[in-house]
């Protein structure tokens, strides 16, 4: 991806007295041991050493990159994990902890030669071996991988040429293949933690990355502190050593206000995920910074569940594109801090189609028009019936209320009414069972940050039998057609007709209503400097510095 990105924090204080003398006294005994530092009044230092107190919107579910499905994760896993490229703003790959690497002339292997000065912090040398434990681990039904799964395909094998040489084999050519293992999600991990911890390993992450893990106390505070060893960071940071500041705090403050209000009150220094009605304030605050961009790679969208009936008649599913105001959502709940999304992917990703934008609006005439042509006649209480039936519809979000989604429920349920739609509202912390492992939903929304129009496949291309089913359930020739050749098509502007084509049928097939793309935000005090971002806008932290 080409955009960076930057995050914030709510407004008011509800933080528990136990959780906040937690956090005083990580930063406390980490601002000590540092002899040329100064403490401010608030306990954090003024000059290089000092530790950074950070507000997560939620939990992580792992800091087992290869099993995480979250991207709250990578917040933290950035710190602890380094990858074998790096991806640049322009989309070119760089070096890491692989050097150099070459391509087989079929596109289906690539040689890293790897760096020979880069250890784990548990001692574990990184070499050749390492990087075939890795890449293997994701692969194994065992690992139980999510994300890292999807992003390492069509991998198929590695073969240690020597110590620091690994030869890495796909099945079929990938151009999105070195892009997608500069993620964090296939960050490269110690073989001998992960051996050791086995299931355990997410809470026992050992990684070679900038900071290294210290503690985890579930829905409180995850700590890292700096890795005195570091010196391979790649060249997109200035501070290519180690770390300025002696160590993270990364508090976990779901409530939005709280965790705004945290940042106001300097109880931390930098938070995430800025409630739209605090942006204006804290552009215009001598104390605060904001920082702000639009993340890339598929949208907040929401997927109609074609496996259900009516939702598999594509006219049932204009009828859903027709009556819901996306516009006014937008509008109504981030006042003109959220972009509306209008295709499967945001813009700045390869391929991404302009000319969808503005194609969909709300019309509640065709909606009804198209439900009347359906046979579903309103009842009494307004609601369709036919063959007895009612028409409802399983909206299905998760908990707690990230970026709004649950209000963006609320909407579309009275948006539904009047044509005559039911809509049940399932608010659940158990996404993983009630979506992906039962099917229970006729509507569903969900995002990816990623750096390749690749990414469509794991949404929209035909599920193999024993893969997870897609979350439209769309199972189209035509779709698959194109993914597969997208997938390995080198010319760059060939490749981006192909998508765009993608993006075209899946509108013409209603498949999807996108409804905005998120901006990464993050309040933080004036006193923090060198917050950074990568290409998928996740914040870096290898240049932080605390001061003034």
């Amino acid at each position: 991806m080409a955009h960076t990105k930057k995050q914030y924090l709510p407004a008011s204080l509800g933080w528990t007295a136990s959780i906040l003398l937690i956090a005083l006294s990580l930063v406390l005994s980490g601002c000590g041991g540092v002899a040329a530092e100064k403490s401010s009044a608030q306990g954090h230092a003024t000059a290089n050493g000092g530790n950074l107190t950070y507000a997560l919107a939620t939990s992580p579910d792992t800091l087992d990159p290869h099993r995480s499905g979250l991207a709250v994760s990578v917040r933290v896993m950035r710190t602890l994990y380094d990858s074998l490229v790096l991806q640049t703003a322009d989309g070119s790959i760089k070096p890491w902890l692989a050097e150099s690497w070459t391509t087989s002339k079929d596109g289906k292997s690539y040689t890293f030669k790897l760096r020979k000065d880069v250890k784990f912090h548990d001692g574990t040398p990184f070499n050749a071996e390492a990087v075939k434990f890795n890449f293997d681990r994701v692969i194994d039904p065992a690992t139980k991988a999510a994300n890292a799964l999807a992003l390492i395909r069509p991998y198929k094998s590695s073969k240690v040429i020597n110590e620091y040489t690994v030869q890495v084999n796909l099945s079929t050519p990938s151009e999105a293949f070195l892009g997608n293992i500069s993620q964090a999600m296939l960050g490269i991990v110690s073989p001998t933690a992960a051996k050791k911890e086995g299931e355990q390993f997410g809470k026992h992450p050992v990684g070679s990355g900038p900071y290294q893990y210290v503690d985890w106390k579930d829905n409180t505070f995850i700590q890292v502190n700096q890795n005195p060893d570091y010196k391979w960071a790649p060249e997109t940071v200035k501070n290519t050593g180690t770390p300025y500041i002696n160590g993270i705090t990364f508090s976990i403050i779901p409530e939005e206000a709280t965790r705004i209000g945290s940042v106001q009150s300097k109880q931390v220094l930098a938070a995430e995920t800025v409630p739209p009605q605090n942006i204006l304030a804290l552009k215009n605050s001598p104390d605060l910074q904001l920082l702000q961009a639009n993340t890339l790679g598929l949208p907040y969208t929401l997927f109609i569940n074609e496996r259900h009936a009516p939702w598999d008649d594509v006219k049932a599913r204009q009828a859903l594109q027709s009556a819901i105001d996306v516009n006014a959502i937008v509008k109504t709940l981030y006042l003109g801090t959220y972009e509306r999304a209008w295709s499967s992917l945001t813009p700045g990703i390869l391929g991404y189609d302009e000319s969808l934008e503005n194609k969909i609006q709300p019309d509640l005439a065709r909606a009804n028009l198209l439900l009347d042509e359906l046979g579903w006649v309103k009842g009494q209480d307004g609601i369709r019936v036919k063959d007895g039936k009612r028409l409802t519809l399983k909206y299905v979000d998760g908990s707690p209320n990230r970026e709004k989604r649950n209000d963006i429920a609320a909407m579309i349920q009275q948006q539904l009414k009047p044509v005559g739609i039911d809509v049940q509202v399932n608010i659940t912390k158990d996404i993983a069972t009630v979506v992906y492992q039962n099917g229970e939903y006729d509507l569903y929304g969900n995002s990816q940050v990623n750096s390749d129009p690749n990414a469509l496949s794991a949404f929209y291309h035909t599920a193999d039998p024993s893969a997870r089913p897609t979350l439209p359930g769309l199972s189209d020739p035509q779709v698959d057609q194109w993914l597969e050749q997208g997938a390995i098509e080198k010319d760059k502007d060939k490749r981006a007709e192909i998508y765009r084509k993608v993006q075209q049928r899946i509108s013409e097939l209603s498949v999807i209503i996108p409804v905005y793309i998120f901006p990464y935000t993050i309040a933080a005090s004036k006193t923090v400097q060198g917050i950074t971002f990568d290409y998928l806008g996740y914040p870096i932290f290898n240049d932080v510095r605390i001061g003034g």
